[in-house]
């Protein structure tokens, strides 16, 4: 399993500390409304799998609690359709990487069970990608998204 163990959370530590890097990479081709949706996805899926990436929840002066946000810090970039697929298989090759896709048939449905059943009917290698999120080691996640720019 990815994750941070309880020891190694530091929330005074600059997020360029922290072992695991986290990037989403979005499809550089999709309206503004679909990039966020597809980031948003991947991203939930990702904080619900991979442990301590979110900090601790805020309190504001007023007693107001804001939900914990990742501590580690989360960088979304930038990529064209094949480098998002070179992407998601050289990441998804990797036993100390986590990877959570957004397919595009997830927006090409409304109910969740057509999803499924479109991405069942689709093989591995024709499946269009909108985001992939990774959480891996520093080094190597940086190796892997290069110099992609963040997303506008």
């Amino acid at each position: 399993m990815i994750g941070f163990d309880p020891a190694e959370i530091d929330p005074n530590a600059p997020t360029r500390a922290a072992r695991l890097k986290w990037v989403v990479v979005v499809d550089a081709d999709l309206p503004a409304g679909r990039a966020a949706n597809a980031t948003i996805c991947v991203a939930a899926a990702t904080a619900r799998t991979v442990g301590g990436l979110l900090g601790d929840d805020a309190v504001d002066a007023d007693g107001h609690t804001h939900p914990g946000l990742p501590w580690a810090g989360c960088t979304v970039l930038a990529a064209d359709t094949e480098t998002l697929r070179t992407i998601r298989a050289k990441a998804s090759a990797r036993p100390d990487f986590f990877v959570a896709d957004m397919p595009a048939a997830a927006q090409h449905t409304r109910v969740y069970s057509e999803y499924l059943a479109s991405v069942a009917e689709t093989g591995a290698d024709k499946i269009e990608y909108y985001a992939v999120s990774v959480v891996g080691p520093r080094n190597p996640v940086d190796k892997l998204v290069g110099k992609l720019p963040l997303l506008p």
